[in-house]
């Protein structure tokens, strides 16, 4: 935060600023757990980890005529991954919907690498780890990049809140 954000915080304005970035939040996300099998303790983990991250900081602000903050369901339904959106007291926003296609590749790729990483994690040398480690965080990123890219004019949101959204879409993708 800028010194400017922060002498505007401190003069007094900072319960109208905090009260309105949380208009731009996930406050509360769910998978739908329908389609996805019993998860391997390392993916369940990546999926906690995810979603306590994703709901102590994001944004996330669908274009449209709506009030935030939002409740988020993320569900698989045939070749798309469909966001949807309800106000914090449940009444349902919208849905977004993006094919999942483009993931695919990503996704696989990143699986095989997150294998080997925990794998790795029991055996191998520090180094091998980190190197493992190193192209897991940059398909990571370019899976990130690409949901960025593919919710372009539907939902505003920063780098952190896609990869975040980019590990939930990854756990949503082992169905059974």
């Amino acid at each position: 935060m800028s010194e400017d954000e922060n002498a505007r915080l401190d003069d007094g304005s900072s319960q109208e600023q905090a009260g309105g970035s949380r208009r731009n939040q996930i406050v509360d996300v769910t998978l739908d757990e329908r389609t996805v099998k019993r998860r391997h303790p390392d993916i369940e983990h990546e999926r906690a980890v995810a979603i306590y991250d994703l709901l102590e900081d994001n944004r996330f602000a669908p274009f449209g005529d709506y009030q935030g903050p939002y409740r988020l369901h993320l569900r698989l339904e045939e070749s798309r991954l469909v966001l949807d959106i309800a106000s914090e007291d449940h009444q349902h926003l919208g849905s977004i919907g993006i094919s999942i296609s483009p993931f695919r590749r990503i996704v696989k790729d990143y699986f095989t690498v997150c294998e080997s990483y925990f794998e790795a994690i029991k055996t191998a040398s520090p180094s091998r780890i980190e190197a493992i480690d190193m192209g897991r965080r940059g398909l990571h990123d370019e899976g990130s990049e690409l949901l960025l890219d593919r919710l372009k004019g539907k939902v505003d949101l920063d780098f952190d809140t896609a990869r975040r959204l980019f590990t939930l879409l990854c756990v949503l993708h082992l169905r059974a």
